[in-house]
Formats: C-alpha cells, structure tokens, sequence
C-alpha cells in the first residue's frame, strides 16, 4: 500500500478545462449562497437550487468512482468499495432532497466531507491520481463552506 497519491500519466498538470471547469462549476454554488444568505424575495428559491445542485454535484462525484471500478479491473475489494463509494453519495443527496432543507443542508455538508475523506484514503492507496485529488480538495473546500455558510443561515439566522 502505497503513502502517495497515485502518481499521474504523462506530466504532472492538471489538464486547463478540467481547472475552468471545476471552478465553474462552483458558480451555482457561490450565487444561491449569495442569495440566501442576503435574505429577500429569491431566497426561498435559491435554498431549494443550491440544495438541489448540491445533491447533483454530490452524487456525480459517486459516479466517478463508479466509473473507474467499471474501467479498471481490480479486485473485488476494491471494487466493492469504489461502487460503494459511486452509489452512497447519490443516495446521500436523495436523502437531503427529501428533508426540510434545515437538515438537508447538514446530509449535503457531510455527504461531502465523507467522500472527501473517502477520496484521500483512495489516494493514500494509490487508486485516485495526485491531479484528480488536489482538485477535489480545493472545490470540495469551497463547497462545504458555501453550504455550511447556508445551513448556518437556515438555522441561526
């Protein structure tokens, strides 16, 4: 088992698109933030767009993992744990879907984090890449922080 993130092929950049992409994607995220936490006449829509964006970021981020343990062959440990890990964040989001968005805010936050965490073990095994890790680290970091800035909001302010 391997202390390093897998090591990538060719160079050690992460592919530009990949970068403007991820970071555009984090636009939905920033905007219903922005609105919710301003209050007024868009807030009430902007808490059902961010939480249901959140839940469709978070369950693409499992079928990631469901794709390599489609394309890799790999024991049946390992892909066990990457299809589990490809269903659980889509369930997880689902389930924030159908809670008050009080609490659906909290399923998303910690949906979220568990995949992170899941991701670093992954790379801690050599079965995610260096690139794919460092992105995930820097937009899952924003995410967490605009849905706990709106969780917070919904139930403190």
């Amino acid at each position: 088992m391997s202390a390093e993130p897998r090591p990538e092929v060719p160079g050690d950049r992460l592919p530009s698109p990949a970068l403007w992409l991820g970071l555009a994607g984090l636009i939905p995220f920033i905007a219903c933030t922005a609105l919710v936490l301003g209050g007024g006449p868009f807030a009430g829509l902007a808490e059902d767009a961010l939480a249901a964006y959140g839940a469709v970021i978070l369950a693409f981020l499992g079928a990631v993992h469901w794709g390599l343990a489609l394309a890799e062959a790999e024991d049946d440990a390992t892909a066990r744990t990457r299809l589990t890990l490809g269903v659980l964040p889509a369930l997880a989001g689902w389930a924030a879907l159908l809670s008050p968005n009080w609490i659906g805010f909290g399923i998303l936050v910690l949906g979220f984090a568990a995949t992170w965490m899941a991701e670093e073990t992954a790379a801690r095994a050599g079965r995610l890449g260096s690139r794919y890790l460092w992105l995930r680290r820097g937009l899952t970091l924003g995410v967490v922080v605009m849905l706990s800035a709106a969780w917070v909001t919904l139930l403190f302010g």
